[in-house]
């Protein structure tokens, strides 16, 4: 093909983030309690073995308000009365799992996630995560982190959790544009975001970062060349820069706006191509997919050594299993199996004040799933894997490798009988390599393509 034009159009076809493998609309075979409590202690007796220790994503779905273009779960409401009784039943459910593997836990991470975590008061985030640590030991060098929303996170909030350990916090920006702000409902000022971001560092958090997305409705050229320059004098020290997803049979709140008021695939592409070239100019490296960071923070590092992870949380720095998810909606990962919490906030608190978990879903990997798992996994943090140990081979990778031609013909990837290099310039359809690797949707989804038939 003549160029990286013509390869957007190509390849502009809808894919995974794969923060996981399989992806949850593709698991089948969910573990029972005690099966996955069975798959969580031997994955936590493994990373004791290594000197290693659990991560915890905390889920608190509750916002203030609606913001349009959002994925995740949330329950909005103003009505602050709910924190407690929701923290309370986190620690309950924290309490069930302790209780039920009948061994130590060690921490070296905690994620709070949402919604909005700072919908919670300074007194109940205390009591959240010193009932969180209380009881377990904390490893080595933990990590942390915790996302907020700039119009509602005060000092006081942060001077807590920086007392309990975080160090990373999080921010939502998305567009800085006004009339992008005012469609997707989610106004807030540069001069919000420089406080909070001032107040951080002041505190004595090492690590902030910024999301960003593009594709938005109504964003331009300029708007996102307006907003990156609000970013670069701020200069976090991490950005996630994503795609925006129009999914309104999934979520009818994005029904405020139309296609008609996105950018066209050419269009929201150039944007990404501009921000990227924006963030670069002033030292920040591309870090995996839709990730930027300075080069001297710990992600770039990560990835500069060969031990960058990714999972539900996004990219981190290295390998934390298992990863135990609390709250409405949550999802838990030990390697070989997922699990996710129920996702209405009366369903869980129920299941929890009944003293059992509140598995709604999850997967437990097969043996083949393992193996593409950790192919996906190499090429989403290395750009590459190979497959010459025995162990690491499956009888889709040949079907893989087919599906791979094309991309290996117009330049994007480096084919061998036995391994995969993506090269500079198919990073950006780094989505579409793994969608080759991806079993899962050759199965269930057998006309999925890697690219589009019609450019």
């Amino acid at each position: 093909m003549s160029g990286s034009a013509d390869w957007f159009r190509k390849y502009n076809v809808p894919g995974p983030r794969y923060t996981s493998y399989p992806t949850v609309p593709y698991w089948t075979d969910s573990p029972t309690e005690s099966q996955w409590l069975e798959s969580v202690g031997d994955a936590l007796a493994e990373g004791r073995s290594q000197g290693a220790g659990a991560a915890l994503y905390i889920h608190i779905p509750f916002c203030e308000s609606l913001c349009t273009y959002c994925g995740c779960n949330t329950r909005i409401t103003r009505n602050h009365g709910v924190s407690r009784p929701y923290v309370e039943s986190v620690l309950k459910e924290w309490e069930i799992y302790r209780t039920r593997l009948g061994s130590e836990i060690e921490l070296s991470e905690i994620h709070l996630g949402g919604g909005t975590p700072t919908f919670l008061s300074a007194d109940d985030l205390k009591f959240l995560i010193e009932g969180i640590l209380g009881p377990v030991k904390v490893g080595p060098n933990p990590e942390f982190s915790l996302e907020a929303d700039p119009r509602v996170t005060s000092e006081e909030q942060l001077a807590v959790l920086r007392q309990l350990g975080f160090t990373r916090l999080s921010l939502g920006i998305q567009d800085f544009d006004p009339k992008v702000q005012e469609v997707v409902h989610r106004i807030q000022s540069k001069e919000q975001v420089g406080k909070i971001t001032e107040t951080a560092r002041h505190l004595g958090y090492t690590s902030v970062n910024y999301d960003l997305i593009y594709g938005l409705p109504f964003q331009t050229q300029k708007s996102i060349r307006d907003t990156v320059d609000v970013v670069r004098g701020l200069l976090p020290d991490r950005i996630a820069f994503y795609g925006y997803a129009h999914v309104p049979w999934i979520k009818p709140s994005q029904r405020r706006f139309t296609e008609a008021d996105l950018p066209s695939g050419d269009e929201k592409r150039a944007l990404y191509e501009l921000g990227r070239s924006l963030l670069e100019e002033v030292g920040y490296a591309e870090v995996g997919m839709d990730h930027f960071a300075l080069t001297q923070d710990s992600l770039w590092q990560a990835y500069q050594k060969g031990s960058l992870h990714r999972n539900f949380m996004g990219y981190t720095p290295r390998f934390v299993a298992p990863l135990i998810g609390l709250g409405v909606s949550a999802i838990g990962d030990s390697g070989r199996a997922f699990s996710q919490n129920e996702k209405l906030v009366e369903s869980y608190q129920a299941r929890v004040a009944k003293g059992e978990l509140p598995i709604q879903r999850g997967h437990r990997l097969t043996s083949e799933d393992w193996v593409i798992r950790m192919h996906i996994l190499n090429l989403m943090t290395r750009m590459e894997t190979d497959w010459k140990d025995p162990v690491f081979q499956t009888p889709h990778l040949s079907l893989a490798l087919e599906k791979l031609t094309e991309l290996q013909n117009d330049g994007l990837v480096e084919l061998t009988s036995y391994s995969c290099r993506v090269t500079p310039q198919g990073r950006p359809f780094l989505r579409n390599v793994c969608m080759a690797f991806d079993a899962r949707l050759a199965e269930k989804a057998p006309n999925s393509q890697l690219f589009s038939k019609t450019i």
